[in-house]
C-alpha cells in the first residue's frame, strides 16, 4: 500500500494505482478530468492531456518533485508522493491551453447535437475555455459519413481520444475502423467502404466522449433532459442487458448502457438490446436512474417510481428528490 496526498487530502491506495484513480477514490473537484483514459478499456489514457496534475514531492525516499507536469492517468503512485490539481495554479493554466486546443476545430455544434448535456468537452469548455478563440487559421472539415447501419459519424467533432478503437479492438472479433493519416489530416474511419457491423459496435457511441459518434436512431428526436432515463433489464444471450431507457411517456426513443459516478459503462450491450428493442414491453423497468444534481439531466428529474400519496396532517409530504 502506498500514501498518497492529492490536493491536501491523504489516501492509502493499493501499489500500482495511477493517480488517476487514487483521485477518484477521493471524489469531488481533486478528480482530474480525463476525456480519452477509460478504466474498462486497456491501453487506454495518454492522449487528451486534459488530466495532467503537478507532482510536488516523487515519494517519501526521494522528495524532489517531478520538473513537468505528469499525466494522472498513467503515472502510479509512489509511497509519500504529493501531488497539485486544483491547488496548483500551473496546472489550472496546462489545462486551459489543452482546452484550447480541443476546441481549435470542434464546431459549436451544442445547440443541435445529441451529446449536449452528456458531452464532457462542454463541462472542460465552461471551466477552463475562453470567451473567444485565438484562432485564426479555418478550422478542418469533414463530411458526415454512415460507418454503420445505425452509426453516424461527425468526424469535425472528433477529438481523437481512440476510445471507440479500443472498444472495437478488444470487444469485437475484427476491427474495421481506426485512425487513418496523421497530423493534421487524421481521422476517424473504415477502410477504403466497410462499415462496423457487429453485436457490440453500438459502444462506441457510449465510450465517445464528444458528439462524434451518434445513435442514428435517436438523432435528433429529443434532448437528453426532456427524457426521463430508467434503469431497466431484459433477458439476452449476448450480454447482461442491464440498460438505461430513455423514455417519454412510454416511448422509448433510446437504450444505452449504464454508467458509474465517472460516466464510464458499467457492463457493455449489445446492438439488438440497443437499437431493435425500442417498446416498453420488451423491458423490465427497474427504477428511475441515479443522476448528479450537478448534471443538467437532473432538471425535473425525480427519483421515485410510484406517485407520492399526499399526507392529511397539518405538514406537507416532503418530495423525496436526489440531493446529491
Amino acid at each position: 500500500m502506498a500514501k498518497v496526498t492529492i490536493d491536501g487530502i491523504e489516501i492509502e491506495v493499493p501499489d500500482g494505482t495511477t493517480i488517476l484513480n487514487a483521485a477518484r477514490m477521493i471524489g469531488g473537484k481533486v478528480v482530474p478530468p480525463a476525456m480519452c483514459y477509460y478504466s474498462k478499456l486497456k491501453k487506454t489514457g495518454g492522449y487528451c492531456r486534459t488530466c495532467l496534475v503537478k507532482v510536488a514531492q516523487g515519494s517519501a525516499k526521494d522528495p524532489r518533485p517531478m520538473p513537468k507536469l505528469v499525466v494522472s492517468c498513467s503515472t502510479a503512485v509512489q509511497d509519500g508522493m504529493v501531488v497539485q490539481n486544483i491547488t496548483s495554479p500551473e496546472v489550472l493554466e496546462a489545462r486551459r491551453g489543452v482546452v484550447e486546443f480541443l476546441l481549435i476545430n470542434h464546431p459549436l455544434d451544442c445547440p443541435i447535437c445529441d451529446q449536449a448535456g452528456e458531452c464532457k468537452l462542454q463541462d472542460l469548455g465552461y471551466e477552463h475555455g475562453l470567451e473567444k478563440t485565438r484562432y485564426e487559421f479555418s478550422r478542418r472539415k469533414f463530411q458526415m459519413i454512415d460507418i454503420g447501419g445505425k452509426i453516424k459519424l461527425h468526424m469535425t467533432r472528433c477529438i481523437l481520444c481512440y476510445r471507440c478503437v479500443r472498444v472495437a479492438e478488444q470487444l469485437t472479433d475484427k476491427r474495421v475502423h481506426g485512425v487513418m493519416n496523421r497530423g493534421d489530416v487524421a481521422e476517424i474511419s473504415t477502410y477504403i467502404n466497410n462499415i462496423i457491423e457487429n453485436d457490440f459496435s453500438g459502444n462506441v457511441i457510449d465510450v465517445c466522449p464528444v458528439g462524434a459518434l451518434t445513435d442514428k436512431t435517436f438523432r435528433f428526436k429529443s434532448r437528453v433532459w426532456f427524457a426521463k432515463p430508467m434503469d431497466a433489464h431484459r433477458d439476452c444471450k449476448r450480454c447482461s442487458c442491464k440498460a438505461v431507457l430513455w423514455m417519454k411517456g412510454d416511448d422509448v426513443l433510446r437504450v444505452s448502457a449504464r454508467k458509474d459516478k465517472n460516466e464510464e459503462i458499467e457492463e457493455f450491450i449489445c446492438n439488438e438490446c440497443r437499437f431493435e428493442k425500442k417498446k416498453k414491453e420488451d423491458w423490465v423497468i427497474e427504477k428511475p436512474t441515479h443522476i448528479s444534481r450537478q448534471s443538467v439531466i437532473s432538471q425535473n428529474h425525480y427519483e421515485v417510481s410510484k406517485p407520492l400519496k399526499l399526507g392529511t396532517g397539518s405538514q406537507p409530504p416532503k418530495p423525496l428528490l436526489n440531493t446529491e
